[in-house]
């Protein structure tokens, strides 16, 4: 099996497909989980926002998986940036989830307008020190956000979750952040399959490789030195996301799904947005 598991710039063993569970409500979670962990998975990815914390904290404890064995991130959300609400709103997820410890926690948007996210970073840095979080790091931050925090904080983000797909390959954040040894992990790498899964380029691929487009396209991301976490409640995709350690893709094709970018941004862009402007 190719290897599934990414060392962190702190050496930290993050494994690089893991499940996400944006929007995948309490009565969807027990399921999705027990499918995942039978599946392989051990990397679970939810956020304060997402309201399933505790669904998801719930369906872990159903498992007979150690704690030590699995990788749970959560993230900051905008509302809550600040010091004292860094540590006030980490404390919940933690009791949410039901564990004493994340193994990486992320500051979900920049809000740099706001001028918070120094000092919230700064209030993850402590936690850190203290053993509470494994890996901190940050979700959608362009270069000069992660400049900016470099510049001003102690510890190189371990992590910088972004969107990320053969659309909007964002490979020019991609090269600063293996430049400075930060993992990139693309949300929404299947682009919420708006067409991409179609595209004659990647289903001709599939076709050749005994693949899925899916999995063709998370290979690619793999190649692309990238961690995954492709979200679905669907027991087949979630068995399905997972069974791609076993074919690398050649050079070029890698080079030939490249050639698909057209800087197509399906979320927000994160210099437009601010504290209580995304619910």
């Amino acid at each position: 099996m190719i290897n599934d598991t990414y060392y962190l710039n702190n050496s930290y063993p993050m494994p690089k497909v893991g499940l996400g569970v944006y929007k995948i409500s309490e009565e969807e979670m027990d399921i999705a989980v027990e499918t995942a962990l039978e599946a392989g998975y051990r990397a679970f990815d939810t956020a304060y926002f997402y309201k399933n914390e505790i669904a998801l904290g719930n369906a872990l404890k159903k498992s007979d998986i150690e704690r030590e064995d699995l990788f749970i991130t959560s993230k900051l959300w905008n509302d809550y940036q600040g010091y004292d609400q860094t540590i006030e709103f980490f404390t919940k997820s933690l009791e949410n989830l039901g564990t004493d410890y994340l193994d990486l926690f992320l500051i979900h948007w920049p809000c740099e307008a706001d001028g918070l996210f120094i000092e919230s970073y700064k209030a993850m840095e402590k936690l850190y020190e203290e053993g509470k979080i494994r890996a901190i790091g940050v979700c959608n931050f362009n270069k000069h956000h992660l400049e900016k925090l470099m510049e001003e904080t102690d510890v190189v983000p371990a992590v910088n979750q972004i969107e990320v797909h053969p659309y909007f390959n964002q490979q020019e954040l991609q090269d600063f952040c293996d430049k400075h040894d930060i993992a990139v992990t693309a949300w929404m790498p299947l682009m919420r399959n708006k067409g991409l899964l179609e595209h004659k380029l990647i289903t001709d691929m599939a076709s050749r490789y005994d693949k899925t487009p899916a999995q063709i396209v998370l290979r690619w991301h793999l190649a692309h030195n990238s961690l995954i976490i492709p979200k679905s409640k669907t027991p087949e995709r979630i068995r399905e996301n997972y069974d791609i350690f076993d074919f690398n893709l050649e050079l070029t094709d890698i080079a030939e799904i490249d050639s698909l970018d057209r800087g197509d941004r399906q979320g927000n862009d994160p210099e437009n947005v601010r504290i209580g402007t995304l619910k």
